[in-house]
């Protein structure tokens, strides 16, 4: 928040008054006197009042927080993100300060409740899948844990898009999630700061005779900083979110527009304010390949120049002494020019030389990597880098050359190796391998689940493991308590709550005291628990019903996939069991048939063609599904447009079966998993990422396990052969026959062609067809166990009373006492 003075000089903020009272005279005033509404105003302005009277009460607490570590010598974290999926704030605010029952007075006496309310609030577009969300729990668990982590992104106008589906295909609409402003925001103009790009790199020698460089001719833009409260749990800790909003150096050339070329004299303002417009734009072109590299650098370059005033501004005078007393968490690939930028600002804006500033740089500096997939690991072509960015360029050159020196000692001759292992990649088109430049630039490089850090290790990354194996760790990824349990699922929190008590909720390892609950003899807490999740199961078929027109019923199996749509994810392979129920249904098998729902959310990547085909494939199947009488209500399926947070807090509660089925070795962790696991979901899924460590904990009995594991994937790879696995299961050969004859596309000929090429084609990288019948039997061990209403609650609790692990306390502890050594 604020940074005007060390805290030595400012003295403490006194909070406001909670009492009701107090609390609906602000609201009041908000409402009357700021807002100029009266009785019978759209509910949005109630949204807008009382969002101002709690971050009122926020704003002590933010200020404090601030004045007390503004202080030289204190030790801070940054957490560099280009997404923070935080969804609404107004509801876990409240939980947070402790203001529920008084904020539901406040609102009763105008008629409303706080449930309509938070309606009134739009999901903030800031990220798009789990990366985002996970970057938003490690700010709720580092409030909530005290440490000051101070969080870098982009004030996004446009979210991704929001989605809405035509004829079963996935059409894109803007998402101007700012169209009613954002009153948790806080604008701070006074450190803005300026973000260079283009122009031409000048050298020189300066007083002393020591090499320079100017970065000189750059057009610059504005980087504002726009603050965002990030409360912890009840502890008066408030951390923040700080994004930056991009403009230009002027509003617009005062020659041109006189001159009467309008267009021209406002061009630069528009191109300047581009970065900051759209959450990722689709990159299937130059220029979008052009703004994506843009945001990048952007983020960067303001975030660290605003980290290095800030230490100056709290009597940090000896900048050698930098590394010390901060630390940058890069989340991913996306911000890893911050390595290049932060040794540019040490070299040319400091005057330090080349040692010093890599002293600095790579003790900072710290690297997540969420992916196992090559293709998702950054680079960027050379000629771009040259025409955007000059300067960080040639930096880049220089980190490489003296990587590539350290390289050639360790290994004299091995010029394989140095081609794998430099950061420039030769080639038709030279590119700069972003993961390459933030593994060599950082002093930790860490996996985010067990697997994925033991096959990165073995794989991506091999050669660096040998060049510094002490630099690579494993920090299992988690999610907050607070937001996907204590505030979306309140039934369940209150039962909870009365039998161990409320101090879960900050310490998530006391659900193991729920253990001995799982025993079927608790027959009052079973029926307990087993009415909470009907209630939960309700409201979510009403979400159903409104947004898809499909019914269904909450004594059904609620059998849910939400995610991202890719290929590696296998939405597809849950879309070929759904085939295989209807065609069972439709062939008269249903001995030990259990009645099911499935519903799937998610969206594809504006240029994903794949991926965009398979929703259509999915809501073409409903369809069917749903309209055929003999189907009879045993089997429901529907696609739930816009898949968001605010949705993903009335699904996780409400879900029975957790589908997390991605192809062994693709998927990093995974947080839904987790999820619907503290919400006493019961997951089928793969030997992958997370999964593995959420089976160990709650036991292989209390998972449906199926599929290759990541290394019998790779040693079938090479022979496999689809059209085998067909052949020799019928069942199989139904549902395939069923979608080739066109039976979910009679009016669009031909139109899933690709998806079944792709299916029978022994270069399917995701091997769909290979895990069918694994897949199709633990579905049948789903189905027997849903059956054994006792057994199926028993799994049920154990999988809540097992999820203490992935909580992102516990993530947010190994990182700090690993990593950033925080007080």
């Amino acid at each position: 928040m604020p940074d005007a003075k060390p805290a030595a000089s400012c003295v403490a903020l006194k909070p406001l008054s909670n009492s009701g009272e107090v609390f609906t005279q602000d609201f009041e005033r908000y409402k009357f006197y700021h807002l100029g509404r009266l009785h019978g105003s759209p509910p949005v302005y109630t949204y807008q009042a009382l969002a101002w009277t709690l971050r009122d009460r926020l704003m002590s607490d933010w200020m404090n927080t601030y004045m007390v570590r503004d202080q030289p010598g204190k030790r801070r974290g940054y957490y560099l993100s280009l997404e923070f999926l935080i969804g609404r704030a107004l509801a876990n605010h409240v939980l947070n300060l402790g203001l529920d029952e008084v904020t539901r007075e406040a609102l009763h006496g105008y008629g409303q409740t706080l449930e309509a309310v938070v309606e009134e609030e739009a999901d903030a577009g800031l990220g798009n899948g789990g990366l985002g969300r996970l970057a938003a729990c490690f700010m709720d668990s580092c409030a909530t844990l005290n440490l000051p982590v101070m969080g870098y992104g982009i004030h996004y106008e446009y979210g991704m898009f929001h989605q809405h589906i035509e004829n079963g295909y996935q059409i894109e609409d803007p998402d101007h999630w700012l169209r009613d402003g954002n009153p948790w925001e806080v604008e701070r103009p006074e450190y803005t700061c300026r973000v260079p790009f283009g122009g031409h790199v000048e050298h020189f020698h300066d007083k002393e005779g020591i090499p320079r460089a100017r970065w000189a001719d750059t057009n610059d833009v504005l980087a504002i900083p726009f603050d965002m409260p990030i409360s912890g749990y009840r502890n008066q800790v408030v951390n923040t979110l700080r994004l930056w909003k991009s403009a230009a150096t002027d509003e617009f050339n005062l020659d041109e527009f006189n001159a009467g070329s309008y267009t021209e004299a406002v061009q630069e303002k528009n191109h300047a304010e581009h970065i900051s417009m759209v959450l990722y734009p689709n990159d299937a072109s130059e220029s979008g390949k052009e703004l994506r590299l843009r945001q990048q650098y952007f983020l960067a370059s303001a975030s660290l120049q605003d980290a290095l005033r800030q230490w100056i501004s709290a009597g940090n005078s000896d900048l050698s002494k930098f590394a010390e007393h901060n630390v940058f968490q890069m989340n991913d690939t996306h911000p890893t020019i911050a390595v290049a930028e932060l040794m540019r600002l040490l070299l040319d804006e400091a005057r330090m030389q080349w040692d010093e500033a890599w002293a600095i740089t790579s003790n900072c500096m710290a690297y997540t990597n969420h992916t196992l997939l090559p293709e998702a690991l950054e680079r960027w072509p050379v000629a771009l880098f040259e025409r955007l960015l000059p300067r960080p360029l040639e930096i880049i050159y220089e980190i490489n050359a003296h990587f590539l020196r350290e390289v050639g000692v360790k290994w004299p001759g091995d010029i394989d190796r140095r081609r794998r292992m430099s950061i420039i990649e030769e080639g038709e088109v030279r590119q700069v391998r972003m993961a390459w430049l933030a593994i060599v630039g950082s002093f930790s490089v860490n996996g985010v689940a067990a697997l994925h850090s033991r096959l990165l290790q073995a794989g991506l990354f091999h050669d660096f493991v040998e060049l510094w194996p002490g630099k690579f760790n494993n920090k299992t990824n988690g999610v907050t308590p607070r937001r996907w349990v204590a505030h979306a699922n309140p039934g369940m929190s209150a039962l909870i709550s009365r039998q161990i008590g409320e101090d879960w909720v900050a310490d998530l390892s006391q659900l193991e005291k729920l253990k001995p609950l799982s025993d079927p003899k608790h027959t009052e807490f079973h029926a307990e628990w087993r009415a909470v999740k009907r209630a939960n199961k309700a409201r979510l078929a009403e979400l159903v019903e409104a947004e898809c027109g499909v019914v269904f019923n909450p004594d059904a199996l609620f059998d849910v996939q939400v995610k991202r749509i890719h290929e590696y994810k296998r939405q597809l392979l849950n879309v070929l069991h759904v085939i295989h129920l209807y065609n069972r249904i439709n062939r008269g098998r249903l001995d030990g048939w259990a009645d099911r729902c499935v519903l799937i959310g998610g969206k594809a990547a504006p240029g994903y063609v794949m991926a965009k085909r398979i929703i259509k494939l999915i809501n073409s199947v409903a369809e069917v599904v749903n309209s055929d009488p003999d189907v009879d209500g045993r089997l429901k399926v529907a696609f739930l447009p816009n898949y968001r947070v605010s949705s993903m807090e009335i699904i996780a509660p409400a879900t029975d079966l957790s589908e997390q089925i991605s192809t062994a070795g693709k998927e990093a962790s995974g947080t839904g998993n987790m999820k619907f696991m503290m919400n006493g979901a019961i997951t089928i899924g793969t030997y992958d990422g997370a999964n593995i460590e959420i089976l160990e904990a709650v036991g292989e009995e209390n998972f449906f396990l199926f599929g290759l594991h990541a290394e019998e994937v790779e040693a079938l790879r090479p022979q496999y052969q689809p059209l085998s696995y067909v052949e020799k299961d019928h069942e199989l050969r139904e549902v395939i026959d069923l979608l080739a004859s066109g039976h979910f596309n009679l009016c669009e000929a031909g139109i899933f062609d690709m998806i079944l090429n792709t299916l029978l084609s022994p270069h399917d990288p995701w091997m769909v067809l290979a895990d069918f019948r694994s897949y199709v039997d633990a579905q049948e061990r789903v189905s027997q166990a849903w059956q054994d209403e006792a057994g199926w609650t028993r799994m049920s609790i154990l999988n809540t009373a097992s999820s203490g692990f992935f909580s992102t306390d516990r993530t947010m502890q190994e990182y700090n006492a690993d990593i950033w050594k925080l007080k």
